[in-house]
Formats: C-alpha cells, sequence, structure tokens
C-alpha cells in the first residue's frame, strides 16, 4: 500500500558522505512535501532538512547547513539527502516523511529508518 522506505546508511569515517534515498510506493513524492529527520542514541528526534512540493523551495537545520543536500528525481518517485563531510555527530538513525505540499505541514507518512553510523 502506502509506504516510504529509507535506504543508503551505514558505516562512514569523520569527513565522509553517504546519500539517502526515500523511494515512495503507492503514492507520488512530488505530491509531498519531503522531510529527513534523525534521531541519535539517548536524544529526541529533530528534524534534518525538508523540500516543498508547491515550489521545491528547501529548509536546513542549522546543524547540518553547508554539509546536506535535498533533491528529489520524480521519475524515480525519490528524495536523496546528501550528506557530506558527516561527523561523528551526525550518527543517527534517519527517517523520510511526506506531509502536505509545504513543509509546515504534518508529515503524516513516515519509513521505517535507516542507520547513519560516522566512525573512525
Amino acid at each position: 500500500q502506502l509506504q516510504l522506505v529509507e535506504s543508503g546508511g551505514g558505516l562512514v569515517q569523520p569527513g565522509g558522505s553517504l546519500r539517502l534515498s526515500c523511494a515512495a510506493s503507492g503514492f507520488t513524492l512530488d505530491d509531498y512535501a519531503i522531510g529527513w529527520f534523525r534521531q541519535a542514541p539517548g536524544k529526541e528526534r529533530e528534524g534534518v532538512s525538508c523540500i516543498s512540493s508547491s515550489d521545491g523551495s528547501t529548509t536546513f537545520a542549522d546543524f547540518v547547513k553547508g554539509r546536506f543536500t535535498i533533491s528529489r528525481d520524480n521519475a524515480k518517485n525519490t528524495v536523496y539527502l546528501q550528506m557530506n563531510s558527516l561527523k561523528p555527530e551526525d550518527t543517527a538513525v534517519y527517517y523520510c516523511a511526506a506531509g502536505g505540499p509545504s513543509c509546515d505541514y504534518a508529515f503524516g507518512y513516515w519509513g521505517q529508518g535507516t542507520q547513519v553510523t560516522v566512525s573512525s
């Protein structure tokens, strides 16, 4: 039915890069704003980035600005989070979520998460 699936996580060294994917089935991601969130061990879930459907605008948390990029590939029904210059504090489970057309809407569809571990 309706499903979001994250992939691309893994173990990387500090300073390395990963590209996370958020693939949709059962609906078209282009109709939704897509947000990326993360939850580190012992910490609350926090917003990382979002890309809107209505105008394609993007937002980033301060702690990832200049390092992360969010993008869409509508042909693949997938949203990506490109993560560069990774730091150990980026270690978390990363989730994608779909909401309304803009990033200030509620996110009603969530993926299962993908683990990102940044360690030497």
